[in-house]
């Protein structure tokens, strides 16, 4: 196995600066060239088609048979002329990646002759197998039908081939043959529309009657390492479980902090030039690069957009990412924790909501009315959070994160908000104002307020620090969902958080409208419900740092929860309080929320027993043999250095190398034995939740102990012996 090793490293340090086509035009020009989007439906559809589609896209209206038989027209013969032979409904089944069917253009008639042929029953729905995709019990086997459901509201888009060929995909929702949700985009185009509608009620009641729609948006900055392909297929972990079970920490990480913001290497540059040059071809607004602050570890991130459109295109983006990594020899990282003792990767989910006529809700102003606007979005925000933190926490449990979270370099799985020394001191001021009548009313054009603290400064991001270790900070206009892991399709905790900010912006308005009753004026009304609220949630807001042992104290005296295991979040999916909340709003049905709950346990399990499978197979029939080899090397150089009558002190400690082997090689053993075993005590438990706590709480526990011993061994065997690449190749060979 070190012949593999060996090789891989010759080929990974032979590698060259793959070329990069630029194209001669400015970004402008070919931004979008590969979306169907505004700009071609105007110039190929006719003028009531193209309206349809608009107000499919802007108000969800639906889109008749003609109309869509005259779209798939276009959208034929645009594909087309794009060298696209096929389509494809391009959907996002809840496996953590998307998903495709392809399906030729070409059709042959009864006549034998060949057609070029796709009708708009085919633009708008496809039917693939629904029960082998995860689906939580709501498919049998022997029910396989589902359907693909076109979502005009993000273009499709052409995807090139390295053949030379091309496929329209086609953004789709995934639905079972009964109408229930199997995929992401599904309940995040529900949670969508509710905001809309609740965040556009506030607005009109309170604020402002010419908004006619509040969108929600998002920017997700995308963190990921990468690594020489030949140096990854080495590494039967990397290939498996996405992340190195095995790997002692290299003399030098990331301890001189020297790699962040970085020069990027030339062979790292000329990938992010291809992939971010495809990206803009396909509308994806791609803009900052950086090397991130472990060796290898990278960032893109984009401009904000439409939350459904960004969730599209950030899964779009790392299937492009892999897609163009192959190109390079080179391997994309998508885990939370590939290497340990280095940082680990999140995609921190920048979150705003914007009005049809330009305004940033969570942008605050000089103004003091403007201000109460934005207190009212910001505060709301800061109370949703506080009431449905468990979900949040849920929405971002997964195997991967479990690894990342709390580890000194993420937020900690403790949910609290960051909001910075200024605004900490608007909402105490605003929390202290001891009666209505300390409330000053001025009227101008409008009434406004001049509650003391109305000199909030426009540019907060330069007024407040930013927090690395908040799961959730205010970063000036936006909220910033830092804990969101990088292998996470972002539509998962959209949903919630859309969906918790939207029945929050609800009850505010019942509890504004009976202080409203009273004939208290409007003003005087909002703040009296906003000051309730901070007084609330004071308890969720925390400015120090969370990676320390006192803020886990202190969090728990507080009586925020500290879910550390994935299964115990994942079970606030199905409490009571979280079914009621869903279903009250039709974005989950209770058997969604049920199905949602046990893919996410099963899709828990089988990574923790894959790794736990690779672990025993690299321990026992990579490291554990190739230690022994060595150490019969050892024994003979013993042996003879006795025979020939060396004073035993000069071998001592060749014999205590030989002792650790022993002692390490029979620890692992022992420990891959009762790992295998607990793995199958823990199979045969039906009861999903105790089977997935039992591959948390045990099976878990055995990975560290065995680590520790090969890493151990590592150390001692010949480095020409051992099997596999070490950090130090990973890492550091670019």
């Amino acid at each position: 196995m070190a012949i593999a090793r060996f090789k891989a490293l010759e080929l990974a340090q032979s590698r060259q600066t793959v070329p990069v086509k630029v194209p001669t035009e400015k970004v402008t020009d070919f931004y979008g060239s590969n979306t169907f989007n505004d700009e071609v439906m105007r110039s190929l559809l006719s003028p009531e088609a193209y309206l349809k589609i608009t107000n499919a896209i802007q108000d969800g209206k639906k889109i008749d048979r003609e109309a869509a038989d005259e779209v798939a027209a276009a959208m034929k013969s645009w594909a087309l002329s794009k060298g696209a032979t096929h389509y494809t409904h391009w959907f996002q089944p809840l496996t953590g990646t998307t998903a495709e069917k392809h399906d030729a253009f070409f059709d042959v008639t009864h006549t034998g002759k060949a057609i070029e042929k796709f009708k708009g029953s085919a633009l708008v729905q496809q039917e693939p197998d629904a029960s082998s995709f995860p689906n939580g019990g709501i498919r049998s086997t022997f029910e396989a039908r589902g359907y693909t459901a076109w979502d005009p509201s993000s273009p499709a888009f052409i995807m090139e081939n390295t053949a030379g060929t091309a496929t329209l995909c086609i953004p789709s929702v995934f639905v079972s043959y009964t109408g229930e949700a199997l995929d992401y985009k599904t309940p995040l185009l529900k949670s969508i529309e509710l905001i809309d509608k609740a965040a556009t009620k506030v607005m009109n009641e309170y604020f402002s009657r010419d908004v006619s729609k509040v969108t929600v948006t998002l920017g997700a900055e995308q963190e990921y390492f990468l690594v020489d392909e030949a140096l990854y297929n080495a590494r039967p972990d990397l290939m498996m479980a996405g992340r190195t079970v095995f790997g002692h920490s290299p003399a030098k990480g990331q301890q001189l902090e020297d790699h962040y913001f970085g020069s990027i290497p030339s062979r790292i540059n000329a990938f992010m030039v291809d992939f971010e040059l495809e990206a803009l071809k396909l509308g994806m607004p791609v803009r900052t690069r950086h090397n991130e602050v472990a060796p290898a570890q990278f960032e893109v991130a984009p401009t904000f957009e439409e939350v459904n459109l960004a969730c599209d295109h950030n899964a779009l983006l790392m299937d492009l990412m892999n897609k163009v990594a192959a190109k390079h020899k080179l391997r994309v990282l998508f885990h939370e924790k590939p290497f340990a003792g280095i940082n680990g990767s999140g995609k921190h989910n920048n979150w705003s909501l914007g009005t049809d006529t330009g305004i940033n809700l969570l942008g605050p102003s000089t103004k003091p009315k403007e201000n109460l606007r934005f207190l009212t979005f910001f505060v709301n925000t800061i109370k949703a959070v506080h009431d449905h933190a468990d979900l949040l926490r849920a929405s971002i449990a997964t195997s991967g994160n479990e690894h990342r979270l709390g580890a000194n370099e993420a937020p900690p799985a403790i949910i609290s908000i960051f909001i910075g020394t200024e605004m900490s001191r608007v909402l105490n001021d605003l929390e202290n104002l001891s009666d209505l009548n300390d409330i000053k009313l001025e009227k101008g054009d409008n009434v406004y307020l001049r509650l003391g603290i109305n000199k909030i400064p426009a540019l907060l991001l330069d007024n407040t620090d930013r927090n690395r270790t908040s799961p959730f900070a205010f970063t000036g206009n936006k909220f910033e969902f830092r804990a969101v892991g990088s292998s996470a399709n972002s539509a998962s905790p959209m949903t919630i958080l859309n969906t918790i900010m939207a029945n929050q912006l609800i009850k505010f308005r019942e509890e504004v409208d009976v202080i409203l009753e009273k004939g208290i004026k409007k003003e005087l009304a909002i703040v009296e419900v906003l000051k309730k609220y901070v007084k609330e949630t004071k308890r969720i807001l925390f400015e120090g740092n969370g990676y320390s042992d006192e803020w886990v104290e202190e969090a728990a005296s507080r009586g925020l929860s500290n879910l550390k295991t994935t299964p115990e979040a994942l079970a606030k999916y199905i409490e009571p309080s979280a079914i009621e909340l869903f279903t009250k709003y039709s974005i989950f049905s209770e058997t969604e929320m049920h199905a949602r709950f046990e893919i996410e346990l099963e899709n828990y399990m089988k990574k923790v027993q894959i790794e736990s499978r690779v672990m025993g197979d690299l321990a026992i029939n990579h490291v554990v043999s190739t230690s022994l080899k060595y150490q019969t090397q050892l024994v003979d150089n013993v042996r003879g250095q006795k025979e020939i009558g060396i004073d035993p002190q000069y071998y001592a400690p060749t014999v205590e190398m030989i002792k650790k082997i022993s002692q390490y090689t029979s620890k692992i053993t022992t420990l891959v034995d009762e790992m295998t075993e607990a793995r199958k005590e823990a199979n045969n438990l039906e009861d999903a939740y105790e089977r997935a706590k039992m591959y948390s709480d045990k099976i878990k526990n055995y990975f560290e102990e065995i680590r520790y011993c090969v890493d151990k061994l590592e150390l001692i065997v010949d480095d020409d012996e051992w099997p596999l690449p070490k950090y130090r190749e990973l890492l550091l060979i670019r």
